[in-house]
């Protein structure tokens, strides 16, 4: 019933993710989300997402931020990052998810997707057909509709964490 907004992987944050891994698998691009999945809502980049941002290209990563903000915003974190964008991008929408993967010059197996949230960001990632990583929110502040919407993905999560239980019971 709520297979579809579950992700393929589901970690404590951005940060921990094994990219070098990922990339060895055959992955070649990443489409991020910006708040609360590499900074808390609202703020610039920080050292940490710059770092990343650097590790990833030394990786071989083509990367593309996808966001519903609007341009201001992501133009504003992408100024310290400098990597290809898309605002106001209407997640979960299959449109700019195909989009960014026609920037980077990636296809449906070689693209991953890092968000933080199940109704936007992993659902669109499931409905185009890529993988996708789901991150622990950074910070606890989030917009009204958010923090509503979270109540909704803990009853989501609760089914997925007892799925994986289960599947780690029949190995």
């Amino acid at each position: 019933m709520f297979e579809s907004f579950f992700p393929d992987e589901y970690v404590a944050s951005t940060y921990v993710i094994p990219f070098e891994r990922l990339y060895e698998k055959g992955y070649r691009g990443i489409i991020f989300d910006i708040d609360n999945t590499l900074v808390p809502h609202g703020a610039p980049a920080d050292e940490r997402a710059r770092k990343l941002f650097t590790r990833l290209g030394q990786i071989g990563f083509s990367s593309c931020l996808l966001s519903n903000n609007q341009e201001p915003r992501v133009k504003m974190f992408n100024s310290e990052i400098g990597t290809n964008y898309i605002f106001n991008a209407h997640k979960p929408s299959v449109k700019n998810y195909v989009r960014a993967m026609e920037i980077m010059g990636t296809d449906r197996k070689t693209t991953l997707f890092v968000g933080d949230q199940l109704f936007t960001d992993v659902w669109g990632a499931k409905r185009t057909g890529i993988h996708s990583i789901l991150v622990k929110p950074i910070h606890p502040k989030e917009e009204i509709q958010i923090v509503l919407k979270r109540y909704l993905e803990r009853i989501i999560l609760h089914f997925y964490k007892r799925r994986k239980e289960r599947n780690i019971g029949k190995k």
